[in-house]
C-alpha cells in the first residue's frame, strides 16, 4: 500500500497529462486525471486539506483515502466498477463494459438525521465527507464553470432589468425563442460579497456583462488571488474609498470589478448610511456552512479560527446571528429599490431559521415573519417571500429547454486541444449568439487552471451532437487524447434544492427529491462513466439532493453510442422534470425531442 500523506505533495499528485496511460483504460484515465486536476493548488481552494473549493467540499475522505482511490483506479478493469463512499473507495465490483467505472455517493444521511450537527460527528470519526458538488465528483476546472454560470445569470438579468442600455455589446436573450436582443449592466452597480470559492466569479462575469462590480471579502489572501487571475481589476481596503471608485465607474459606463477588505455586513451598513442603492444586489458567501464557511461580522479572521476550533456551537451561533442581520440589511436596500435576490448559498433560510428559534429582532427592523410565512406551507425554511431565488427569477425558462452548464477539458494537457473544441462549437451553433458571446470572451479573459478546458450552455439536443463532434475530433486526431465531458450539478434535471435549484416550482414539487436519483439512475443506465449522487451540495445538509455525471468521448464507437444515450438523457430529464411540473416551455421542448410519454404511448398503440 501506498505511504500515506498528511499534506498535498504536488509531485505525488501531479496530474498526469499527454497520451500515455497510467490506468487499463481511458475512462479509468480520465477518472484519475480529474481526481488530481481537482486537487493541483492552481484550482483547489485548500488542497493540503483536500478541500476543492466552498469552504468544506473534498475530493476525497483522507490522504490514505485519496492514495486507495488513485490505486484502485490503476488496476479497475474495463468491466468492473469501483464504488466510491463519502470520499473512500470501498469496493470494485464486477460489472460490464458499458456500466460506470466508477460509482460516488457523497454525504447522505437518513432525513431524519441529515443535519449538520450530526454530519459533523461523523466527520470528526472519520466517516464521512462533504463532496459539496463538482468536488466530489472530479469534474471542477476551476473558476471558470462559475463564472459561465454566473455570467448566463447577470446576462439574464439585464435581459430582464436593463434591456434599453446602452452598452457596447448587447446580451442576447436567454429565455425566449426568437426574442429581440436583450440589455446590457452597463452604467449599473452590482454589489454582492464573497470572493472564495464560486464566489470568486462573481466580479468577471458583472464586468463582461459590462456593469461594475463591488465585493466586499473577509480574507484578503483571496481579494489577492482574484487579482492575479484576472477574474478582478482592483483592491481597496477602506470602505468609502471602495465605493467611492465604484460610484466613479458606473458614472463613467466602465465595466471595472472591486473587491474591498471587509465583512459584507460592514459595507452593506455603509451603503445605507450613505443612501446609496445599488442595482443590483445579491450575496455569495459560504453561508450554507455556519461553522466553517461564514465568518460572522463580530469577529476577525484570527478570533473566527480559534473560536471555531474552542467553541464551535457558540461560532455557529454568531454566524446565524449574523447572517439574520445580513440578510435585514439587504432587505432594507431591497425596499430602497436594489434589485435584490438570493446566490443559491441558503443565506434566506439561515435567516429565517435564526428568527424561529430565538425569535429576537434587531431594533430598526422588521420581522422576517411579516414578509413570509415562517413555518408555513413552505415549512421553516421557506424563504421565497424574502427575496427571490436566482434560479425561479432568472434561468428558470433555460431549464425548461434542457439548457445547463456542459463543460470538458482536454485530458492531453494541451490548450490547443481546446482551441480546436472551441472553434467547433461555435462552428456548429452560430445561431446561439450568446454562447458564442461568451465564448470569444473566455478565449480572451480566463485563463485555465489545471487541465484546460471549458464550459458553455447547451440545450436538449446540442449537448448530444457537441459529444459525438467531439468523439470524433478523438477518432480522427484532430486532438492529441480524449477529451472527457460533465457539468455542473447546479442543471436543468439534476437537483432537488428547495431554496435554489426547485425553488417556488409551478406545481409545489420543489422538495420532491425523486428526480435527481431518476437522473443518476438513468445515467448509470445509459453508459456514463462515472455518476455520483450528492446531498447538501452548495446550499448545506439537509437542504438538497444533486446528481453529477460524467462522460469520456475516446474516439471509439462504444464512445459513440454512450454519448447518444447520456447526452440525450441527461439534460432530457430535466425537460421532462419541468414539463411534468407544468411549465408550457419544457412540454414543447418534449414534444420537439420526443420526449413526450403520453405522445409516445399513443403512437405505440396505434401501430399496433
Amino acid at each position: 500500500m501506498t505511504t500515506t500523506s498528511r499534506t498535498y505533495d504536488p509531485v505525488k499528485y501531479k496530474t498526469p497529462t499527454g497520451t500515455t496511460l497510467t490506468c487499463k483504460g481511458w475512462v479509468q484515465e480520465a477518472a484519475l486525471r480529474m481526481l488530481l486536476n481537482n486537487l493541483d493548488p492552481e484550482v483547489a481552494e485548500r488542497p493540503d486539506d483536500l478541500i476543492v473549493y466552498g469552504g468544506r467540499g473534498k475530493a476525497a475522505r483522507s490522504f490514505e483515502a485519496l492514495d486507495q482511490i488513485i490505486a484502485s483506479l490503476k488496476v479497475l478493469e474495463n468491466d468492473e466498477s469501483l464504488l466510491i463512499q463519502s470520499g473512500k473507495p470501498v469496493g470494485i465490483l464486477k460489472t460490464h463494459k458499458d456500466a460506470p467505472r466508477v460509482l460516488i455517493s457523497n454525504s447522505q444521511l437518513v432525513p431524519n438525521w441529515a443535519n449538520w450537527k450530526h454530519f459533523t460527528e461523523l466527520e470528526q470519526k472519520g466517516l464521512m465527507m462533504y463532496g459539496q458538488m463538482t468536488a466530489g465528483s472530479w469534474i471542477y476546472i476551476g473558476s471558470q464553470g462559475i463564472v459561465q454560470g454566473t455570467y448566463e445569470t447577470y446576462a439574464a438579468i439585464a435581459d430582464k432589468h436593463f434591456p434599453e442600455q446602452s452598452g457596447s455589446s448587447q446580451n442576447p436573450p436567454l429565455g425566449g425563442r426568437g426574442a429581440k436582443i436583450g440589455g446590457s449592466l452597463k452604467g449599473t452597480l452590482n454589489v454582492t460579497a464573497g470572493l472564495g470559492g464560486m464566489g470568486g466569479a462573481q466580479p468577471l462575469a458583472i464586468t463582461m456583462n459590462e456593469g461594475v462590480a463591488l465585493v466586499a471579502e473577509v480574507e484578503e489572501w483571496r481579494i489577492d488571488k482574484r487579482l492575479e487571475t484576472r477574474y478582478l481589476d482592483e483592491k481597496h481596503t477602506n470602505i468609502d474609498d471602495a465605493i467611492n471608485a465604484a460610484i466613479h465607474y458606473r458614472r463613467e459606463g466602465e465595466a471595472k470589478s472591486i473587491g474591498v477588505l471587509c465583512n459584507a455586513i460592514d459595507l452593506l451598513d455603509r451603503l445605507i448610511q450613505r443612501d446609496i442603492i445599488p442595482d443590483t444586489l445579491t450575496d455569495q458567501t459560504s453561508a450554507h456552512d455556519p461553522l466553517i464557511g461564514y465568518i460572522p461580522h463580530t469577529l476577525t479572521n484570527a478570533q473566527a479560527n480559534v473560536l471555531r476550533e474552542q467553541n464551535p456551537e457558540e461560532y455557529i451561533r454568531r454566524s446565524y446571528e449574523s447572517m439574520n442581520l445580513h440578510v435585514q440589511l439587504m432587505l432594507q436596500l431591497m425596499d430602497k429599490g436594489a434589485i435584490t435576490f438570493d446566490y443559491g448559498n441558503n443565506i434566506r433560510a439561515r435567516a429565517i431559521e435564526h428568527e424561529l428559534k430565538h425569535g429576537h429582532i434587531e431594533a430598526g427592523f422588521k420581522s422576517l415573519g411579516s414578509r413570509t410565512p415562517l413555518g408555513g406551507a413552505g415549512g421553516p425554511g421557506d424563504a421565497a417571500g424574502l427575496f427571490p431565488g436566482f434560479v425561479p427569477a432568472y434561468i428558470r425558462p433555460l431549464f425548461c429547454e434542457g439548457k445547463g452548464p456542459f463543460r470538458w477539458a482536454a485530458l492531453s494537457g494541451d490548450p490547443a486541444d481546446i482551441a480546436v473544441t472551441d472553434e467547433l462549437i461555435m462552428n456548429m451553433f452560430p445561431e446561439n449568439k450568446g454562447m458564442i458571446r461568451w465564448m470569444k470572451m473566455a478565449k480572451e479573459k480566463i485563463a485555465f487552471q489545471g487541465l484546460p478546458a471549458r464550459i458553455c450552455w447547451l440545450g436538449q439536443g446540442e449537448r448530444e451532437k457537441a459529444g459525438l463532434a467531439f468523439n470524433e475530433l478523438v477518432r480522427t486526431g484532430k486532438v492529441k487524447a480524449p477529451i472527457v465531458i460533465g457539468r455542473d450539478h447546479l442543471d436543468t434535471g439534476s437537483v432537488a434544492s428547495p431554496n435554489r435549484e426547485t425553488e417556488s416550482m409551478l406545481d409545489g414539487s420543489d422538495a420532491v427529491a425523486d428526480w435527481p436519483i431518476l437522473n443518476a439512475l438513468v445515467n448509470t443506465a445509459g453508459g456514463a462513466s462515472w455518476v455520483s449522487l450528492h446531498h447538501g451540495g452548495g446550499v448545506g445538509m439537509g437542504y438538497s439532493i444533486h446528481a453529477g455525471m460524467v462522460i469520456v468521448a475516446d474516439g471509439t464507437a462504444d464512445a459513440e453510442a454512450r454519448l447518444k444515450r447520456v447526452l440525450r438523457n441527461d439534460p432530457g430529464m430535466g425537460v421532462i422534470r419541468h414539463a411534468d411540473a407544468g411549465y408550457e416551455i419544457a412540454r414543447e421542448t418534449a414534444d420537439a425531442h420526443g420526449l413526450n410519454l403520453r405522445k409516445k404511448i399513443a403512437g405505440e398503440m396505434s401501430n399496433e
